[in-house]
């Protein structure tokens, strides 16, 4: 029997594009028509079902969800900001609260206001600021309501699929661009950390907990070489390392929030920028169980991961981790052995706070459309049922009682 610390965060997340449906002003809309990508449409209907949705996380035993606030929403035109749209989210946070769910609130998840894009999106050196106005807006009113902040989801992954392989809009291929969205990204956290702090301040409220949800991969080496030990030092450095000492540099973060979901197999062919910082071991040696993305699953990945951030000296909550499968049995293997090495981390003296699956619901998986199956509640994208999984009544007994037997 694995029991893991008295209030422990447990539960599950998501973000806003990905469930709510219809975020027409938001820069993926129009995108998705252009390419003729799959379209987000409806999602999930969890702008309007949000209340049935967090009736289920309240019978799963979650006591913390993660949601986003979708930018586009809350202001639709450039400096016109709705207070209706904002009303929603407070009775989105109302909801969770009534159930005695904790709300953790990501204020950018990948998506921007249309107009935002047309300016120059996070290339532009106005985007600090009006990230920070557009979150000044939002905190103001959600402070009194909301203890846990993300700022920003993933900003390594968002400038790579964005800016240098050229998947997500606006498409771009170019380092240099990708390390000035990096760069501004890091720069709103930092401005947006103290802003949040001083809303708080200003209203008499106890200091909030604010963080980034950072994407970090376990990076191994396929055969020990000259090549992959340089390899495995700079992905370390430039996806895993190098934001968060420059976050921390400036003494603003809080807890760190970390996404892991797989490991990188290192494997360099030749002396090419490329192969050093995405090249991957191309003939499957050590070849490990693939979810339907074709990811390894290497829960021994997130230990390492976390017993490297324990120099960090802060509180780490797993704000994403999980599997998108057809199989629930491989779902719950997926949970029980990931929870089973946080646990071993936290013997090991990580300060782990929390554990938050991802996702709540299947959803819209981006460029990958809606073929990935994530949820640990099945969700019909015709007639928008939903169907809780046998993986989700499992877990739901591990949030109960903070026992993995």
């Amino acid at each position: 029997m694995i029991e893991f610390p008295k209030h422990f965060l447990w539960g599950s997340a998501t973000s806003a594009y990905q469930v709510e449906g219809n975020n027409t002003n938001s820069d993926w809309w129009p995108w998705e028509k252009q390419t003729g990508k799959e379209n987000s449409g409806a999602a999930c209907r969890h702008y309007e079902l949000y209340g049935q949705d967090f009736d289920l996380a309240k019978d799963l035993n979650h006591n913390t969800h993660r949601l986003s606030i979708e930018w586009a929403r809350i202001e639709p035109l450039e400096g016109e900001f709705s207070d209706k749209e904002l009303k929603h989210y407070v009775d989105v946070i109302f909801a969770l609260k009534a159930r005695n769910i904790e709300p953790m609130v990501t204020l950018h998840h990948f998506t921007n206001p249309i107009w935002f894009s047309q300016l120059g999106g996070w290339e532009n050196s106005r985007a600090v600021g009006l990230f920070s106005r557009y979150c000044e807006f939002v905190v103001s009113v959600l402070a009194k309501h909301v203890h846990y902040w993300i700022t920003i989801n993933e900003p390594t992954i968002y400038s790579s699929h964005a800016y240098i392989f050229g998947t997500w809009p606006p498409q771009a291929k170019s380092l240099l661009k990708a390390k000035n969205v990096q760069d501004n990204q890091t720069w709103a956290h930092i401005k947006v950390y103290s802003l949040i702090n001083k809303i708080y301040k200003e209203q008499n409220l106890p200091k909030p907990v604010i963080g980034i949800a950072h994407h970090i991969s376990a990076v191994y080496s396929c055969k020990d070489s000259l090549r992959n030990r340089l390899a495995i030092f700079l992905r370390d450095q430039v996806y895993n390392y190098w934001i968060l000492d420059n976050i921390l540099r400036h003494k603003a973060m809080d807890f760190i929030g970390l996404n892991y979901y797989s490991r990188m197999l290192v494997d360099v062919k030749n002396w090419s920028l490329g192969s050093f910082l995405w090249g991957n071991c191309p003939d499957n040696h050590q070849p490990l169980k693939k979810n339907s993305l074709g990811w390894d699953i290497y829960p021994q990945g997130l230990l390492r991961v976390l017993l490297k951030l324990k120099k960090y000296n802060l509180p780490v909550i797993i704000t994403e981790n999980g599997i998108c499968t057809n199989d629930d049995n491989q779902r719950w293997e997926f949970l029980y052995d990931h929870l089973k090495n946080v646990h071993l981390a936290i013997e090991q003296g990580v300060d782990v706070r929390g554990y938050l699956y991802w996702s709540l619901l299947d959803n819209f998986e981006w460029h990958n459309g809606y073929d990935p199956r994530f949820g640990l509640i099945d969700v019909n994208y015709t007639t928008f049922h939903r169907t809780v999984r046998e993986s989700a009544r499992k877990f739901a007994q591990v949030c109960k009682n903070g026992v993995l037997e």
